[in-house]
């Protein structure tokens, strides 16, 4: 019996849009995003073997075929910036911010960062693997296939350690990606109140060697922030992660200008996230020295804060990209998609330019740009369908879930019911 051509055949395709190029876009270029109608994707194993005319393999074979006519295909999106795993319910800090209280007073009198740190160490790995499945399953079924994914609600050796083996199970559970961070310098804990030099010494000390022995993180982050770490206490924690071999990248500028943005041009970071009070400096430091502008208006939305100026990065010519900063206290969801449409409603990005930064540009945020993002002849087989007649009907009308379908890895994870 001769073997099929395709594993999968994804056809005939209503809209592909494949969101690929040979770099991300930048500037002028992402408000391009070509399409094709009557198109095609096959796949063998867990890559993509095909995208095109679906004409030209009409007639081919396959194990499984998938009729997506009137339908629009994209990329698997990808998440590049969330605190997965995490427990513990914080949704009376909602009341408390609305009344008037800041982020970092609830933090500063034992709430925020805190309080998630003391429920993820009373868990063992199996509950918060159990809560950090929901989590990623709810992403999967708004489109995402790959998440980066933080720790940061540990604060010790142990905690620290047991959040990332959870976050590399979700992994090899084989239903998403998942690219884990080392965030151990997210806020002084209560072992070190009043010290958060020697927090910052103990992280580098023994927190990220402890990581690195073990080969749990890709990444070290550090919360550079007025009332978490400075800018040296930040260059300290990103400079000896550079020494372990992880690759850094912040929180910048997300309540006031500390610098962030500057820092993560002069340490190389892959990407500087938040950025919702960067200044015209920073965001040229970050153009010039290829740094990613990772933004997250869902946090900007839930705190009640200013939007990112997104439209300054674009003309500065940076990578953008959008992620969920998924957590329990500033930004409790999992829909990139929605955030997608923040992005557009609120930041005044085009739907073009959002539809690039949660895919392509997402992927290149992560390092990841050759192997996901996109829908291309050897890349990973992650891709959605979605039943919409084009990818501007994702946002109009807004608030919907038309998820199809989701494929990751050449394998269906997910249909709607």
């Amino acid at each position: 019996m001769n073997k099929p051509d395709f594993d999968i055949l994804v056809g005939p395709i209503g809209c592909l849009a494949a969101c690929h190029d040979e770099q991300p876009r930048t500037g002028e270029a992402l408000k391009e995003l070509p399409t094709l109608r009557n198109a095609a994707v096959g796949i063998r194993g867990d890559r993509i073997a095909y995208a095109g005319p679906y004409k030209d393999v009409a007639s081919a074979s396959a194990e499984e075929k998938i009729d997506a006519r009137g339908a629009t295909v994209l990329p698997g999106f990808v998440d590049p910036h969330t605190h997965v795993p995490f427990l513990g319910d914080r949704a009376s800090e909602l009341s408390m911010r609305l009344n008037g209280m800041s982020y970092m007073d609830i933090g500063k009198k034992g709430g925020g960062i805190l309080s998630t740190m003391r429920s993820v160490r009373d868990a063992n790995e199996k509950t918060l693997l159990r809560a950090g499945r929901v989590l990623a399953r709810s992403a999967l079924s708004h489109g995402t296939t790959t998440l980066e994914a933080k720790s940061g609600y540990g604060l010790n050796v142990p905690d620290e350690l047991k959040q990332l083996r959870v976050i590399k199970a979700l992994g090899d559970e084989g239903f998403q990606g998942f690219l884990p961070t080392c965030l151990a310098a997210h806020f002084v804990p209560p072992e070190f109140e009043g010290d958060p030099d020697g927090y910052v010494q103990f992280v580098c000390d023994e927190i990220l060697p402890a990581v690195t022995a073990e080969k749990l993180a890709k990444f070290v982050d550090v919360f550079c922030e007025e009332g978490a770490f400075d800018l040296e206490q930040s260059r300290r924690v990103l400079e000896k992660g550079k020494a372990l071999g992880l690759v850094p990248r912040l929180h910048a500028d997300e309540i006031v200008d500390t610098g962030g943005a500057a820092l993560a041009a002069e340490v190389g970071a892959a990407s500087a996230d938040h950025l919702l009070a960067a200044s015209d400096q920073g965001i040229a430091a970050m153009a010039e020295a290829g740094v990613c502008a990772t933004l997250l208006p869902g946090t900007a939305f839930y705190l009640r804060k200013p939007y990112a100026p997104a439209r300054k990065f674009i003309e500065a010519g940076c990578v953008v990209a959008l992620a969920t900063d998924c957590n329990p206290g500033s930004s409790y969801t999992t829909n990139l998609l929605e955030v997608a449409a923040l992005a557009v409603f609120g930041m005044g990005m085009l739907p073009e330019e959002v539809l690039w930064s949660v895919t392509l540009n997402a992927a290149a945020a992560l390092g990841e740009q050759q192997r996901l993002g996109s829908i291309a002849e050897g890349k990973r087989a992650d891709l959605c369908i979605w039943n919409v007649p084009s990818p501007l009907h994702l946002f109009y009308p807004y608030g919907e879930n038309p998820l199809q379908t989701v494929l990751f890895g050449g394998r269906k994870v997910y249909e709607a019911t």
